[in-house]
C-alpha cells in the first residue's frame, strides 16, 4: 500500500511560495516523526524539515526561515510551506516517516515517491 502521498509540487518562479502536503495513513502520522527531504539532479538527498509528534522542529540551514513545517493531526497531514523560494530549492521533495524502534535497534522509515519542485530565476 502507498503509505505517503505528496502533493502541491510544481512551477514557480524565484521569490514566490508553494505548499506541500503529506498525506499518511493515521498509524503512520501517529507513531512517526514526519519530514520532508530533497534531492536535486547530481546531488545528495537531504534533509529539509522535520517535525516530530511532539511537535519539535528542525530545520536545514539553508532554509530557516523560508521554510515551515507543519502537522494536522486531523488530517494525518504534514505540510511544508515553502517562501521566498530559490532556484536552489529546484528539486524532487519527498516526504519521509520515521522512529526509532527500540526492539529492532534500527530506525524505521517510510518514503512517499516526491513532488517536483521546479523554482525558475
Amino acid at each position: 500500500q502507498v503509505q505517503l502521498v505528496e502533493s502541491g509540487g510544481g512551477l514557480v518562479q524565484a521569490g514566490e511560495s508553494l505548499r506541500l502536503s503529506c498525506a499518511a495513513s493515521r498509524s503512520i502520522f501517529s507513531s512517526n516523526a514526519m519530514g520532508w527531504y530533497r534531492q536535486a539532479p547530481g546531488k545528495q538527498r537531504e534533509l529539509v524539515a522535520s517535525i516530530t509528534s511532539a511537535g519539535v522542529t528542525n530545520y536545514a540551514d539553508s532554509v530557516k526561515g523560508r521554510f515551515t513545517i507543519s502537522r494536522d493531526n486531523a488530517k494525518n497531514t504534514v505540510y511544508l510551506q515553502m517562501s521566498s523560494l530559490e532556484p536552489e530549492d529546484t528539486a524532487k521533495y519527498y516526504c519521509n516517516a520515521g522512529r526509532w524502534s527500540l526492539e529492532l535497534g534500527r530506525y524505521l522509515e517510510v518514503w512517499g515517491q516526491g513532488t517536483l519542485v521546479t523554482v525558475s530565476s
